[in-house]
């Protein structure tokens, strides 16, 4: 009898421990049966970018576009010293598969000249989400907080006003107040540095699979006016981000905006094109 009773005993322990099981996988079917139950509509996992990897990014821009760049990196006398400031410096980052950076500065007699160039892999860990969607998601947040103004409305578009309004410059007045040194900007910039409607921050169309460039001047203190232009772009799953900054050694003297915007944008065609996007 007591034999009996210890093989009942442990008929019901195994049931209960059956039982567990049976729940514990319960508890795991909305993963496990996501697939099975819905075999025929099931969703396949979102395709990962084309990137893999990045370049070397001090060793992405030659001494060509470095000469260009940053006037006063061919001055530098001595050979060492300039071979360092071509090499430029590596941005510190704590995962160099998913994102990689350098520096580089020169000044020259008329102006100090900074460069800076970022490459950002971006991976999606959500399978119905690719990393291009991902990236494109990283690319739209920065544009959103770049803030870029609205496009201007065609000159055709603008109804024009007569006489006395056009010709007075009222509107324009206080514009041409906001400089605090009170000098004329250059010739390519509107008032108080400001650049013209064709230089303003923009979309760019023609470059990536979509870019758009930033243009800032700071006015602030009484040093000479620093502007840093900033062009952004995507290709498939990489985030490219270039900031290219001057600072006249004069105060009053305000950087050339096209200047600056050219040179910036044709490093990031550059750097497109050897990305192959």
């Amino acid at each position: 009898m007591q034999r009996k009773a210890y093989v009942t005993g442990t008929a019901a322990l195994l049931v209960a421990l059956l039982a567990g099981c049976t729940s514990g996988s319960g508890d795991d079917g909305p993963t496990d049966n996501a697939n099975p139950g819905n075999a025929g509509t099931a969703t396949p996992a979102a395709q990962p970018g084309k990137y893999r990897s990045l370049p070397e990014p001090c060793g992405a821009i030659d001494h060509d576009a470095l000469d260009t760049l940053l006037p006063g990196i061919g001055q530098i006398a001595d050979q060492d010293q300039r071979e360092k400031a071509y090499q430029g410096e590596a941005t510190l980052t704590y995962n160099t598969d998913r994102k990689v950076g350098c520096r580089w500065k020169a000044s020259s007699g008329a102006a100090t000249d900074r460069l800076a160039v970022d490459f950002e892999r971006v991976v999606s860990y959500d399978n119905a989400v690719s990393d291009d969607d991902q990236a494109q998601k990283l690319f739209l947040e920065q544009q959103t907080a770049a803030d870029l103004p609205e496009p201007s409305a065609p000159a055709s578009a603008t109804p024009t006003t007569p006489g006395p309004t056009a010709s007075t410059g009222d509107d324009a007045s206080p514009s041409a107040s906001e400089s605090p040194s009170g000098s004329a900007a250059d010739s390519s910039s509107g008032a108080a540095g400001a650049p013209p409607a064709e230089l303003q921050p923009r979309v760019l169309p023609d470059l990536g699979d979509e870019a758009y460039l930033d243009d800032q001047l700071n006015t602030s203190g009484s040093t000479a006016e620093q502007r840093t232009v900033t062009v952004v772009f995507r290709t498939s799953n990489v985030v490219v981000t270039i900031e290219y900054e001057e600072q006249p050694m004069a105060t009053g003297t305000v950087p050339d905006s096209k200047e600056l915007q050219d040179r910036a944008r044709k490093l990031a065609s550059q750097l497109a094109d050897a990305l192959g996007g």
